[in-house]
């Protein structure tokens, strides 16, 4: 019962990553984090200033303490291979950690990731070293593609960036979990806690929220909420969840003693 989560040799105790877009200030989104617990953040690198100049009012690294969070550059925004892997290269440059979540949607309508792109870049960072969490389609033949390429977790979407509809993939996801031997970390479109909880009772290894945090009325509330919501489904899942029948099945048996005499 409550086993770690193991991503590419290093242990983490919470299950719940965050992003950090949207939020109404850097100073709610700092207090957010605190809240949820996460040990993992992501930050998009066309949000943070790299140039060591340290402006309060543009760098959002001021506001993650790196001793306390591991810190995830993002490549949102590219939109072919070519450009994920420049942004990552420019991370670790900067001195991030070469950890990178690989994000390439060039759809600026409905940001579904591009499958081969993801795929190439994935075959190019993983030679140069980089720990890759890729965020792609809810596709079990591309994951299993990306997990022989080197990824250290696969991101399937639940539903389409932002929109909160939850777990539309959750079909395709069974399939990504049931054949996975890399964390799977359900990433996208999930917009309430029970989302979260549902992902985490279906085997995910962990979710990655965002918008459904930063956009709440209390940012600090719904970061808690999310928080127990994903340790109340992987308590559950570790539990062994009861299998679902097609009828009923009394909780009460009717037993011999009403034919007695």
């Amino acid at each position: 019962m409550n086993r770690p989560l193991v991503i590419a040799g290093r242990t983490f105790t919470s299950r719940l990553l965050l992003g950090t877009g949207k939020f109404s200030s850097n100073e709610l989104m700092r207090d957010a984090l605190a809240a949820s617990g996460t040990e993992i953040v992501t930050v998009a690198l066309r949000r943070a200033d790299l140039s060591g100049t340290s402006d309060p009012f543009a760098n959002i690294l001021d506001f993650i303490d790196p001793e306390k969070y591991l810190l995830l550059p993002n490549t949102s925004g590219a939109v072919n291979a070519e450009e994920a892997v420049r942004l990552a290269r420019l991370a670790a440059s900067a001195g991030l950690p070469k950890w990178i979540k690989l994000e390439i949607h060039p759809d600026p309508q409905y940001l579904l990731p591009d499958p081969i792109e993801t795929l190439r870049a994935t075959e190019i960072l993983a030679a140069e070293g980089f720990i890759i969490l890729p965020y792609i389609n809810a596709d079990p033949v591309l994951a299993k593609r990306l997990e022989d390429a080197g990824a250290s977790t696969v991101m399937p979407l639940g539903s389409p960036i932002g929109s909160n509809r939850g777990l539309e993939t959750r079909a395709q996801i069974a399939i990504i979990i049931e054949q996975a031997r890399i964390p799977v970390i359900v990433d996208a479109g999930l917009g309430a806690p029970s989302h979260a909880a549902e992902a985490l009772e279906l085997g995910a290894d962990a979710v990655l929220i965002n918008t459904a945090i930063a956009v709440a009325e209390d940012p600090v509330a719904m970061a808690r909420a999310f928080k127990m919501a994903v340790e109340a489904g992987r308590m559950a899942r570790e539990a062994g969840l009861p299998a679902q029948e097609d009828t009923a099945i009394p909780t009460s048996p009717l037993t011999a003693f009403l034919h007695d005499g």
